[in-house]
C-alpha cells in the first residue's frame, strides 16, 4: 500500500504544482511520446536481460504492493523452531532429528510453525544444514564458510530484479530525450506552420524530457529501491538461523544458542528475552 500512497503523493505534487502555476494540462497529454519512452524502455529492458531475470522480475512486482512477511511473529516462531530442535539434539542425540528434517511437513515440530514451513527457502536451509549436522564429521567453519556462500547466492538471485529495474530508471531520462528529440524533429519538418502552431509543437515535444525523468526517479526507481531494501530484509532470517545453529556447534546449550541468533535482528523485528521464552512455552503448550 505504501507504493500506491507514494505514487499519488508524486502524481498529487508534480501535477498539483503545475496546475497551481496555470498550466494547461492538455498539452501533457502526449500518449505518442509515452508509447515511444515506455516502449523502447520495454524493449531495452528485455534485449538487456536473460529469460530467468525477465521471469524473476515479473514475479517480484505484485509482492511490492504486500506487507513484508518478516516480521516479530515470523522471527519468534523460527527462533522457536530452532530452539525445539536443538533441545531435542540435545536430549535424544542428533539422530533423532533425522525423520524431522527427512520430511518437515510431517514432523511434529515443524508441524507446530506453520508461518515457518510456508517460508520454503528457511526450510530448505534448515534441514540441509541439520543434515549435514547429523551426517557427522562437520567442522563448525567449513559449515559457516558453506552458509556463507549460500546466503550470498540467495541474495544475489533476490537482488536481481531490483537491479535490471535500476538499469531501466537510468535509461529513462535518456529515452525521454530521444522522444523529445524525435518531437523536435517533426517541429522542425513543419517550419511552414504558423509561429503559434510551431510553439505547440515544441512544447509537446518537450513533454518527452519531462515524462521521461519523471518515470524514471518518480515511479521505476523507488521500486529498485524497495526491492533493494526487502532483500536486505530477507537475508535477516537465514543469517539468524546460521548464527543459531553455528552456536549450537560450538557447544551452546539452546536457550544461549537461540540467543544468538536473536542478537542479529533488526531491532524493529527483534523479539525481547522475555517475549521469546512465553513464546516458545506458549507453543510446547498446545
Amino acid at each position: 500500500m505504501l507504493v500506491l500512497v507514494g505514487y499519488l503523493v508524486v502524481i498529487g505534487a508534480v501535477f498539483g504544482g503545475y496546475g497551481l502555476m496555470g498550466g494547461h494540462f492538455g498539452v501533457l497529454f502526449q500518449p505518442v511520446e509515452l508509447l515511444m519512452i515506455g516502449g523502447s524502455a520495454l524493449g531495452a529492458f528485455i534485449a538487456g536481460n536473460n529469460g530467468k531475470t525477465i521471469k524473476a522480475t515479473i514475479r517480484e512486482l505484485p509482492l511490492l504492493l504486500r506487507s513484508s512477511k518478516h516480521n516479530r511473529q515470523l522471527y519468534m516462531d523460527l527462533l522457536a523452531l530452532l530452539y525445539e530442535l536443538l533441545a531435542k539434539a540435545r536430549k535424544e542425540g542428533m539422530m533423532k532429528l533425522e525423520s524431522d528434517v527427512e520430511a518437515p511437513g510431517q514432523s511434529e515440530i515443524f508441524s507446530r510453525y506453520p508461518t515457518i514451513l510456508a517460508h520454503e527457502g528457511i526450510t530448505v536451509f534448515l534441514c540441509d544444514y541439520l543434515r549435514l549436522v547429523i551426517s557427522g564429521n562437520t567442522d563448525a567453519h567449513e559449515i559457516e564458510a558453506l552458509m556463507d556462500h549460500e546466503i550470498d547466492t540467495i541474495r544475489h538471485e533476490a537482488a536481481v530484479p531490483g537491479h535490471s529495474l535500476s538499469r531501466v530508471g537510468d535509461a529513462l531520462p535518456a529515452l525521454g530525450i530521444v522522444a523529445a528529440v524525435m518531437g523536435v524533429v517533426h517541429a522542425l519538418g513543419s517550419a511552414h506552420l504558423p509561429p503559434s502552431e510551431m510553439g505547440a509543437l515544441i512544447a509537446h515535444a518537450m513533454v518527452g524530457t519531462f515524462l521521461g525523468v519523471l518515470l524514471a526517479y518518480g515511479f521505476v526507481s523507488p521500486l529498485a529501491s524497495l526491492i533493494e531494501q526487502k532483500v536486505e530484509e530477507g537475508m535477516k532470517i537465514y543469517q539468524c538461523a546460521k548464527v543459531t545453529l553455528l552456536a549450537s556447534l560450538n557447544g551452546y546449550a539452546p536457550q544461549l544458542a537461540v540467543e544468538f541468533g536473536r542478537k542479529v535482528l533488526f531491532s524493529t523485528e527483534r523479539p525481547s528475552f522475555t517475549e521469546l521464552d512465553d513464546h516458545v512455552r506458549e507453543v510446547k503448550a498446545r
